[in-house]
């Protein structure tokens, strides 16, 4: 009886394992960037496609990261934990890409394991919708042949820094370990329509303002964003893109634009700083020190990003400005980041590469700067297995971290990441 039980739960697993792999056979979906290294440098979702839709498919991935950390930190008062050269903990995407139809396809994506949450949640997911065969054949064809309409509770398209950005386990299109100082992103449920042509492409998005969500009567306001760009191909060596993206906020008690990450930094327990260790938060958001009462906690950003690459050499650079209300504060502030990376790709695929990142933050009005710098490199072992390993340092410096754990900060050291992405 064992062995007849046993025997039909092996048969009944093979015929799931095939069925399986059978769904997993086309893994090719339209409009659809690839979470390898096949998807380097894509941006937004490709605006053309040549892939035919020829029913539902079903795509399941996901991405794993492990780093090895051996950095010290210290500051003028000298009361910061010690740190050890050791492993963090590993963490984990699962991603559902799903055609649904022909120019209808859903994303979801669910974080196993994160330095903030060691047990799985879902991040969030949209649709996007290129086409409208579901309503009827070709329906609004030419029109939709430059429009594209994308809602759900995701990650808002502003400034192209997050396509290059480590989102938990999914690492493989950050050249380097660590995100920007100034960390723009956050989820929140949203909608954004795009306008494209040969090179030139814009969006409008609207979303409303929350990180979590919830119908309870709270004061949070529509956020209001948007994004020009140029991309173009001129020939096989030359590419150059250049986006401006704007953001506002009204009256809300928080902004979640560069507080929105509850995963985790790359850099852990650095600065004594929990799962945010290594970045910077304005902290815009209502004051309630005001002796009228509290302050609008308004908030506007600005990002513009110029990419250029000719061969194997590369340029990504970033400005922005923001403003808004702080948390201690009765005025305005206002904030500058400055990053610039330059990489060399070469191998006969561009399976390795070198390069270097300079980021900056300074709050004039605050008198405090932080800076960063990373020299490192990373190789590719297959399309969907990095390897990188960096030197990076950063400092704090200005009267405004007077008094702070941050006087005399600094932390550098030796980063080495292992990135799987399927």
């Amino acid at each position: 009886m064992k062995t007849t039980i046993m025997t039909m739960a092996v048969l009944i697993a093979s015929l799931l394992v095939a069925d399986f792999a059978n769904a997993q056979s086309n893994r090719d979906l339209q409009y659809f960037t690839n979470p390898d290294k096949t998807g380097l440098n894509q941006f937004e979702s490709p605006f053309t496609t040549d892939i035919e839709f020829d029913g539902l498919n079903v795509r399941i991935g996901g991405a794993n990261t492990l780093q090895f950390q051996g950095i010290t930190h210290d500051n003028d008062a000298g009361d910061l934990p010690e740190l050890e050269n050791n492993f963090n903990l590993a963490t984990s995407n699962l991603d559902f890409d799903v055609q649904l139809d022909r120019g209808l396809r859903m994303h979801l994506r669910t974080y196993l394991s994160s330095q903030h949450h060691p047990e799985a949640w879902v991040k969030g997911g949209y649709i996007q919708v290129d086409r409208l065969d579901f309503i009827a054949e070709d329906f609004m064809g030419e029109l939709m042949d430059n429009l594209r309409f994308k809602v759900g509770h995701m990650q808002l398209n502003y400034g192209d820094a997050h396509f290059r950005r480590t989102d938990n386990g999914a690492a493989i299109h950050n050249p380097f370990v660590g995100n920007y100082i100034m960390d723009s992103f956050t989820t929140e449920v949203a909608g954004e329509v795009y306008i494209y042509g040969d090179a030139f492409f814009g969006m409008l998005g609207l979303s409303n303002g929350k990180l979590n969500q919830s119908t309870m009567e709270s004061n949070s306001s529509v956020t209001f964003y948007t994004k020009l760009g140029y991309d173009k191909q001129f020939d096989n060596d030359l590419r150059f893109r250049l986006t401006g993206s704007f953001l506002a906020s009204g009256e809300s008690m928080s902004q979640y634009l560069y507080s929105g990450d509850r995963a985790g930094s790359r850099y852990y327990n650095v600065m004594d700083d929990g799962f945010t260790s290594g970045r910077f938060d304005p902290g815009y958001t209502i004051s309630s020190f005001s002796p009228v009462g509290p302050v609008a906690g308004e908030m506007t950003a600005i990002m513009i990003n110029p990419f250029v690459k000719f061969g194997g050499l590369e340029f990504f650079g970033l400005f922005e400005t923001t403003s808004g209300q702080l948390t201690s504060e009765n005025e305005d502030r206002s904030y500058n980041q400055y990053g610039a990376e330059v990489l060399y790709r070469f191998g006969a695929d561009e399976d390795i590469y070198l390069g270097t990142r300079y980021n900056l933050v300074d709050g004039s009005d605050t008198d405090q700067e932080i800076s960063r710098f990373n020299i490192g490199g990373g190789w590719f072992l297959t399309d969907n297995v990095l390897t990188k390993v960096e030197y990076v340092t950063q400092s704090f410096s200005g009267d405004g971290f007077t008094g702070t754990k941050y006087a005399g900060g600094e932390f550098n050291g030796l980063m080495i990441e292992a990135v799987i992405s399927f």
